[in-house]
């Protein structure tokens, strides 16, 4: 896939992830692209909420690359949408602490390069718990996200 494909996949996805929060009530602001950190955040009208998402988009159901080192996510909250630039998207709506649990970490020995990369597979995110799971953050009427005591 060229780069600029990749780049209208991404982009769908991050809009379409900005409207589902706002239909639930929540204050959504684009961060910049290709900046480190979330691409979202969000609060609740009295700003006494935040918290920031990393969208993820794909054109099917592909791995999610996470990069080397899990210390480097920082985003809250992880939108993966699949089928980003169609009329039927699919989003699974995770924590970063479900990322890191559920990722697949390479054997360096084995890479061409020597270096540990992480990702995604799609059986670890297309789970019916993450499915569309946009009650994770309440309603227009009362925007909430799951705690980690939820979880």
């Amino acid at each position: 896939m060229d780069v600029k494909s990749s780049q209208v996949t991404g982009n769908a996805a991050l809009h379409y992830a900005a409207w589902q929060l706002s239909r639930r009530g929540w204050n959504v602001m684009l961060t910049a692209r290709n900046s480190k950190g979330s691409d979202l955040f969000c609060s609740n009208d009295d700003e006494t909420i935040f918290f920031g998402v990393q969208s993820k988009g794909l054109t099917k159901r592909d791995p999610v690359g996470l990069g080397g080192n899990l210390d480097n996510l920082r985003s809250e909250w992880w939108i993966i949408t699949v089928k980003a630039k169609t009329d039927e998207p699919v989003c699974f709506i995770m924590t970063l602490a479900e990322v890191k649990a559920l990722c697949h970490r390479s054997d360096p020995a084995r890479s061409s390069n020597g270096k540990v990369s992480m990702w995604l597979q799609p059986t670890a995110y297309d789970r019916p718990e993450f499915r569309e799971a946009w009650h994770r953050f309440g309603t227009e009427a009362h925007p909430s996200v799951e705690t980690a005591e939820a979880l």
